[in-house]
């Protein structure tokens, strides 16, 4: 069995898991996307918490499946790692989302403390993102990825031996996503092709991604590789079926939104196994 047969039939699996554990996932993430979150975790048949206070976020950490950190919620860092550390210490797997990791001393500093003092299951970032992690330097604009760390085919390479790179420094899988996503454990890199230009055009894509990402962590909490793997497929047949929704009604980006969000509500196993386009990379 070829790797990409090997993921298209691993996917389809892990969304079932997804709809019959109805995996409870709690997310500390920002203020402009939290919305959204919470929404593809219940579309894709899991179950969100939003606890991100001080006070109550690490106890509340006992009765979930999940983790998801998303550091667009900068003022919750103190939350983020008191809620990692008991997730750590109960076995539950944690997602990394690095929001902007290197575009201020603070979200640099705080990148290198959460990676340093909680051990991710996931972690899941645009090129600009990642880099920054994997090298310990700035970049990014704003939220979104510089033009100049945009994976393109002459690019590729660079990516994948980034995201192969931190996934063997930090011991999570590593998801950088593109145009191309590239996800690796450190020895089995996986390239996704899939989505479509108008997820760069709302908030939040890539923050309901990483939310989806602990759903199926919360899921299948032994295999993290296949859990980012299976969430960023689905979101990228979501996204086209979303896209295909938009320019057929002529609608725009806020329609579009919940057309995603809808997609991942009506995605079936089937549409999944057939939409999924997987390569394993061996660069």
């Amino acid at each position: 069995m070829s790797g990409a047969e090997f993921w298209r039939d691993l996917a389809p699996e892990y969304l079932r898991a997804v709809r019959e554990r109805a995996p409870l996932v709690q997310c500390i993430t920002n203020f402009v996307t939290v919305n959204d979150c919470a929404n593809v975790i219940l579309a894709a048949g899991g179950s969100p918490t939003m606890a991100h206070d001080l006070r109550e976020a690490e106890e509340a950490v006992a009765g979930v499946q999940a983790l998801v950190l998303n550091l667009g919620a900068i003022e919750d860092v103190q939350a983020m790692l008191l809620a990692g550390k008991r997730a750590n210490a109960l076995g539950i797997p944690v997602v990394l989302d690095p929001v902007a990791a290197g575009v201020t001393s603070l979200r640099r500093e705080w990148s290198r403390r959460l990676l340093s003092e909680v051990r991710f299951s996931v972690i899941r970032g645009n090129a600009s993102e990642i880099k920054a992690l994997a090298q310990g330097r700035g970049g990014g604009s704003g939220v979104d990825v510089s033009a100049g760390d945009a994976v393109t085919a002459e690019t590729l390479p660079q990516a994948a031996a980034l995201t192969r790179a931190l996934a063997r420094r930090t011991g999570a899988a590593v998801v950088l996503s593109g145009a191309v996503d590239a996800a690796s454990d450190g020895r089995r890199t996986v390239l996704l092709r899939g989505g479509c230009p108008t997820m760069a055009r709302i908030t939040g894509s890539g923050c309901m991604l990483t939310a989806l990402t602990g759903a199926f962590c919360g899921a299948v909490p032994g295999d993290p590789l296949g859990c980012a793997v299976a969430a960023a497929a689905a979101m990228g047949v979501c996204g086209e079926r979303a896209e295909a929704l938009r320019l057929q009604n002529g609608t725009g980006n806020a329609t579009f939104r919940t057309d995603l969000i809808d997609a991942v509500f009506n995605l079936t196993e089937a549409q999944l196994r057939e939409g999924g386009r997987y390569e394993a990379y061996e660069g």
